[in-house]
């Protein structure tokens, strides 16, 4: 009776270890920390919002994981992009008007976790760039307006010719000494952000772009 007491003991320890795996590890995306301020600061003009979530489970499966992988150029992390990550859009309105939107991304760092916030107009070029979370030594450096404003007026386009070294994004320098890999992270992030908000929200409007880059052979 001991042994089967002991055994049930170690089931039930395991059963219950592995539901707080599952919780730990569940997907996690990146929501504004307090919506209402936040908002009100990029768009003043604005008189309300609506917020969205999409995933790429729901909208596409393995099928769009796989296109969005090709458009970035780079495959999804299987913890911090997987198909169940949930994102948020919210949608920027001046009466019954869209004047634009604000999403965010997690996005895997030297130091942890970035979270990149983008205010985009209702075509999709950024109005507004800044980390909600970022972990790196330099952080402070990463935050300056000297370079966070230099994301301002870029679109997916611009991403799409990453590879162009006379293109928008090769103008970007890394504002840091040592954090090489967080810049890199912020330059993927960015345009992760922009490519999934062209697939839940645009209807795919750059998608010709990317196919013209692609011609030109610019990853």
């Amino acid at each position: 009776m001991e042994n089967k007491s002991q055994i049930s003991t170690i089931l039930i320890a395991t059963l219950i270890l592995c539901f707080v795996c599952s919780v730990s590890f569940a997907a996690i995306g990146c929501e504004l920390n307090d919506p209402d301020r936040d908002i009100q600061k990029i768009f003043p003009q604005s008189t309300g919002y609506k917020t969205d979530y999409f995933t790429i489970q729901e909208k596409g499966g393995e099928k769009l994981k796989k296109e969005v992988e090709e458009k970035l150029g780079d495959a999804f992390d299987p913890i911090y992009e997987s198909l169940d990550v949930p994102y948020s859009y919210y949608t920027i309105l001046k009466g019954k008007d869209v004047i634009g939107y604000v999403h965010g991304v997690n996005q895997k760092g030297t130091y942890g976790t970035l979270q990149i916030i983008l205010a985009t107009d209702p075509d999709g070029k950024i109005m507004g760039f800044y980390y909600q979370k970022v972990s790196s030594p330099e952080a402070l450096k990463f935050r300056d307006k000297a370079f966070t404003d230099k994301f301002i007026g870029l679109t997916l386009e611009d991403f799409y010719k990453y590879g162009d070294p006379n293109g928008k994004i090769a103008a970007i320098k890394d504002p840091s000494q040592k954090s090489q890999e967080d810049f890199k992270a912020t330059i993927r992030g960015t345009k992760k952000n922009l490519i999934l908000l062209d697939t839940f929200l645009l209807n795919k409007k750059h998608e010709g772009s990317y196919k013209g880059v692609r011609n030109d052979e610019y990853k």
